[in-house]
């Protein structure tokens, strides 16, 4: 049996002319890490849950991504995380949503998939799950980031938020044209033809009002069921909540009887682009086949496969 890893690190206005060789080179090896971490699990005959966990925690530890150690700060100055886990073998699911100084948001998420008694726990009540269950915390210090400070500092006397990106017909973002989505996620296949799905995020520069974006929410930004495929979403989550993304792919694999890759493009390229939502995903089905998806000018992917397929990439 064939097996598949898939990871992205967002995606937005990534082109070649707000990256230098360098940066380059930084997401490069980035990438290529969790890809390490995540598909080490997989040849040696681990599940897909846990190779998706591996990957993650990789990304979550690097603070080139908006995500764990490289959270946004939010309207109060604070780092606010959310994280989603899903088993498509059995669709058990755990997810998280305001966090602070969680050091892996998606560890949390699978503790509460395993050992809550329910799916979706936020704020104080998740820390407190968490200090319970022994998960590993992290001072503010650790999630400190100048470049997204300063990222802040310019916009957090405003009632701006910054989801670093160009929106025109949603109140309250503000414009930047190097906007990015820099949510992370995987998807697998393992070798038993189970597939998973995780994603995790520090949301929106300069939120308010305590705001969710579509990352932990079950169907929006994460989904998975052996029946149809794994989903992991980047972009503007208000869009990506509404039109129920992950669950939309899925369903027209399901009852339409679409490939994945049919699938993610009515969803990303057609009704998405038509509602004015932006940004992309990542797909793996029961049999390894894989999909990158967006609609926006690049986002940060990579996949390996155990046929030898392997790739990396940024732009469009």
């Amino acid at each position: 049996m064939s097996f598949t890893l898939a990871i992205h690190g967002g995606a937005g206005n990534i082109t070649p002319a707000i990256m230098d060789k360098e940066l380059e080179t930084q997401y490069h090896h980035a990438l290529k890490d969790a890809l390490d971490n995540g598909y080490t699990v997989l040849r040696n005959g681990g599940a897909a849950l846990d190779a998706v966990v591996a990957a993650i925690i990789t990304m979550e530890d690097n603070p080139l991504f908006n995500a764990g150690r490289g959270a946004v700060f939010t309207k109060k100055g604070i780092n606010e995380m959310d994280a989603m886990l899903m088993d498509g073998s059995n669709l058990a699911a755990g997810a998280v949503a305001g966090v602070r100084n969680i050091k892996n948001p998606i560890i949390l998420a699978r503790e509460i998939m395993l050992h809550s008694g329910h799916v979706f726990l936020s704020g104080n009540g998740a820390s407190e799950f968490a200090l319970k269950q022994g998960i590993e915390m992290a001072p503010d210090e650790y999630f400190f980031n100048r470049l997204r400070y300063d990222q802040w500092v310019e916009i957090r006397d405003s009632d701006y938020y910054q989801l670093d990106h160009k929106e025109d017909n949603l109140k309250g973002a503000i414009p930047n044209p190097d906007y990015k989505f820099g949510t992370v996620g995987a998807v697998a296949c393992d070798a038993q033809g189970n597939v998973a799905a995780g994603t995790s995020t520090g949301g929106m520069t300069n939120k308010q009002f305590g705001r969710i974006g579509d990352s932990p929410v079950v169907g929006a930004g994460t989904y998975a069921n052996n029946k149809t495929c794994a989903i992991s979403c980047t972009g503007h989550g208000e869009f990506f909540l509404r039109a129920v993304v992950a669950y939309d792919v899925s369903c027209l694999m399901e009852y339409k009887g679409l490939s994945v890759h049919e699938a993610c493009a009515i969803v990303v390229k057609d009704k998405l682009v038509k509602m004015g939502g932006e940004g992309g995903l990542i797909a793996v089905d029961a049999r390894g086949n894989y999909d990158f998806c967006f609609n926006s000018a690049g986002m940060y992917r990579g996949v390996r496969t155990s046929q030898g397929k392997e790739e990396i990439a940024f732009y469009g």
